[in-house]
């Protein structure tokens, strides 16, 4: 006979679940509810670590889609007081215990204290797990990062997340999928960061986006209000990439410098230690960074200072999750 959950943790699952159908307007029984959850309650194995990984779901158009959320231990928060939360997408083939476990961002938020989301894609929408960030002409794109967006509600709701402190970071489809949610939804967003991925306005379809991979399509320039608000870009994309062209991310660094009405400065070379060096590119307006492109030699398309035991992850280069906490909290001081 199987183990019952405890009360507290079946209560808390209950109201993230009826959470998430209420904000989609879904009248649905109890029965529903029980089966649409299940697949949350299914055992996962959580990434080592220090925290709680918690668990949630949310529904819509596009389906249901599970989500994890790590809390750093020992948490004492004054009343009232919220904590920064950071977006992580994960890139094709990837689970999100799986990108946790590779990235381990979870350490850089145990450490400096913020909250991690981690959305997951169906194997029924993608058998591969990618983010559908292609998908624009038929709406699925736009669907999924409803989803995602969901999501950061409903975490922003049961837990102490800021609002006005969220950043997006992913891998690979999971970094197309975030440049695809700034653009669409800036005022959601202090920073992004796409890690060898792919621009928004590149592709529409599976076809254009095999093309856009291979660095054969170009990027369509958004509109310019609209673009002007974007917030300010981290592309971190590896020389050896040979799944993702790097050109895609010198083309998402042009796009954000175009939009901005911005100048691209003068690159420097940094290496620390006996990782892999970077040539690192910024794009200022005045003394404001708008985006910056790092460029990781001799790593090909991973997680720069990933897990190297996990699949996409590359532990010789330069330590992108810091990087990316790095330059997210500069945002939020902004």
């Amino acid at each position: 006979m199987a183990k019952r959950k405890p009360a507290a943790a079946w209560t808390r699952l209950m109201q993230q679940s009826w959470s998430a159908l209420t904000r989609s307007n879904l009248r649905v029984g109890r029965r529903a509810v029980a089966k649409a959850i299940k697949p949350v309650l299914a055992s996962r194995k959580p990434p080592p670590g220090a925290g709680d990984w918690l668990a949630g779901a949310v529904m819509g158009p596009a389906g249901m889609r599970r989500y994890w959320l790590y809390r750093p231990p020992g948490l004492r928060l004054k009343p009232g007081e919220r904590l920064p939360l950071l977006v992580m997408l994960h890139g094709c083939g990837q689970s999100a215990p799986a990108f946790a476990a590779s990235t381990r961002m979870n350490r850089v938020a145990a450490r400096e204290g913020f909250l991690v989301i981690y959305p997951e894609q169906d194997r029924l929408a993608n058998a591969q797990g990618c983010w559908n960030w292609f998908d624009t002409r038929s709406g699925r794109a736009y669907n999924e990062a409803a989803l995602i967006l969901q999501a950061i509600d409903q975490v922003c709701l049961l837990y102490p997340a800021d609002r006005e402190r969220v950043a997006l970071a992913g891998l690979s489809a999971g970094a197309s999928m975030a440049a695809l949610l700034a653009s669409r939804h800036p005022e959601r967003f202090k920073a992004v960061v796409m890690h060898s991925g792919i621009p928004p306005g590149t592709a529409h379809s599976g076809l254009s986006a095999l093309g856009a991979m291979r660095g054969r399509r170009a990027t369509e320039p958004l509109p310019a209000p609209a673009a002007s608000a974007w917030p300010p870009l981290l592309v971190i994309h590896g020389s050896r990439d040979a799944v993702v062209a790097p050109s895609n991310g010198r083309a998402a660094v042009q796009a954000w410098a175009e939009a901005a009405d911005a100048r691209v400065t003068q690159p420097r070379s940094v290496r620390r230690g006996k990782r892999y060096p970077s040539t690192v590119t910024d794009v200022k307006r005045g003394a404001t960074t708008v985006a910056s492109l790092v460029e990781v030699d001799g790593l090909g398309h991973a997680w720069s200072g990933g897990l190297a035991s996990q699949p996409f992850g590359d532990g010789q280069g330069p330590d992108a999750s810091r990087m990316v906490w790095a330059f997210a909290a500069r945002q939020f001081r902004r």
